[in-house]
């Protein structure tokens, strides 16, 4: 027999580290050729590791939430044959080290509960490198982090109903939490169904449809103490970084002027009563997407990118349009590629493609990576005003706000009209505040005329 050990894999672009997000394997397992062991991740994107062989795995190289450099040991499998890793050292005692000691405090081994070593993002103003030796340094050996991450692993596949301890607090996430609170149901009497007895929405579903409620004339004020600590690693980890870095390094201001989209929403829903059926209902997005790209051609300024270390501003005739996109992992911002190609449906089409991938996971690398400027809705709950954070290194964002029927003055006449917000960011050091205004008061006069949308 011998050992064969998979690395962690040279991405490409440039990539130095990964931060491990996820194991789908434990010592102990068979694994078979091409499957699928654990997902890393870049700034870009999610990438799972396969097996290259067949073999039975006996250490992982690290942690969920650790960071690794590329090439550092990630899997560990015992395979016939020789192998890839002659004169290998013996696996060293649970709970030491390499050198017959302790592991140093603060490593995954010592806090083998916890889902990362590192729950703090390192400041944004440390270079990658630095950061880099922090987390090499720190890092425990193979053996150790296996034994942290066999530990998790293991506690997650404990059986559904777990008993606890007096006084014990259950397991649950903040949404089921607050769902309890609201249906008045005391999660100390029930037992979870999932992992370690974790307790889920359908544990409450269940709960309620038995008809045990909270008890009669119980009082509601009651004092509340408990916590719960959640490692920010994985995506949250890169979005904290991004948003970071952005406010660190970008001076923004915003913007923000009203737009009367009601001729707009009566051109939309008249287009979707005709097409719709066979080309696609239209949302309001792709109607802002074009009137971005006609301004844009007179306030290239803003179509641009900066690289505030070389003191460069890169301006795009091509408009590769970010789509901030809310994900179950949080904040993402695929691109949808030549927006100034595109009509209304291969718009619609486009931001729907790239939007369903960030949130399943499925979307491309070179399609998380590459905007000119982003479009940023949070739809119904858009709000009357926001102050979107600027996609670093892009110089502007264009945030919608909520669409709200009020009465307006029109030729002396009162009468309802659909009124919008755009709240935008602007890169102060590339954007003058009066070019700002003029090309928003541009976008604002494409959308209040919309039939400008249309001529060239």
């Amino acid at each position: 027999m011998g050992i064969y050990v998979i690395r962690v894999p040279d991405i490409g672009e440039g990539i130095a580290e990964v931060e491990l997000v996820a194991w789908h394997v434990k010592p102990g397992d068979v694994v078979v050729e091409d499957q699928h062991l654990a997902d890393v991740m870049t700034d870009k994107a999610t990438v799972e590791v396969p097996a290259h062989t067949h073999g039975k795995v006996i250490a992982l190289g690290g942690a969920v939430g650790e960071v690794l450099a590329v090439g550092a040991e990630l899997v560990r499998l015992e395979v016939e044959g020789e192998g890839n890793l002659k004169d290998s050292p013996p696996l060293p005692p649970v709970g030491e080290d390499r050198d017959g000691g302790r592991p140093p405090a603060g490593t995954a081994a010592e806090n083998a509960g916890a889902a990362s070593p590192h729950p703090n993002p390192p400041p944004a103003g440390e270079g990658a490198s630095a950061a880099a030796g922090r987390d090499r340094n720190s890092m425990p050996a193979p053996v150790q982090s296996a034994q942290a991450a066999t530990e998790q692993v293991a506690s997650r596949a404990q059986p559904a109903a777990v008993a606890r301890k007096e006084g014990e607090r259950p397991l649950a996430s903040p949404a089921v939490r607050r769902r309890a609170l609201d249906m008045g149901i005391d999660l100390r009497r029930l037992h979870g169904s999932g992992p370690a007895g974790r307790i889920e929405h359908a544990d409450l579903d269940a709960y309620a449809a038995g008809g045990q409620t909270a008890a009669a004339g119980a009082s509601p004020y009651v004092e509340r103490h408990g916590e719960e600590q959640i490692p920010v690693i994985g995506l949250r980890r890169k979005i904290a970084q991004k948003m970071q870095e952005a406010k660190r390094r970008i001076p923004h201001f915003s913007y923000v002027e009203e737009v009367d989209v009601t001729e707009l929403e009566a051109l939309r829903q008249r287009l979707n009563a005709i097409h719709g059926a066979t080309r696609g209902k239209l949302t309001l997005l792709p109607f802002l997407a074009r009137a971005l790209v006609l301004a844009l051609r007179d306030f290239p300024q803003v179509n641009a990118r900066y690289d505030d270390d070389a003191g460069v501003v890169t301006r795009f005739e091509a408009v590769h349009l970010g789509i901030a996109t809310q994900t179950d992992g949080g904040l993402m911002v695929p691109v949808l590629r030549h927006a100034e190609a595109l009509d209304l449906w291969a718009c619609a089409a486009g931001i729907a493609r790239v939007a369903e991938g960030a949130r399943t996971g499925k979307a491309a690398r070179d399609e998380l990576s590459g905007s000119t400027i982003t479009l940023t809705s949070l739809g119904a709950l858009g709000g009357i005003v926001t102050t979107p954070v600027i996609n670093h290194p892009e110089v502007a964002i264009v945030g919608v706000n909520r669409i709200i029927e009020r009465p307006m003055l029109r030729g002396g006449q009162v009468v309802a009209r659909q009124l919008m917000n755009l709240s935008s960011s602007f890169d102060h050091r590339v954007v003058d505040g009066m070019d700002a205004a003029r090309f928003i008061q541009a976008v604002r006069a494409l959308l209040e005329a919309p039939a400008l949308l249309f001529v060239e």
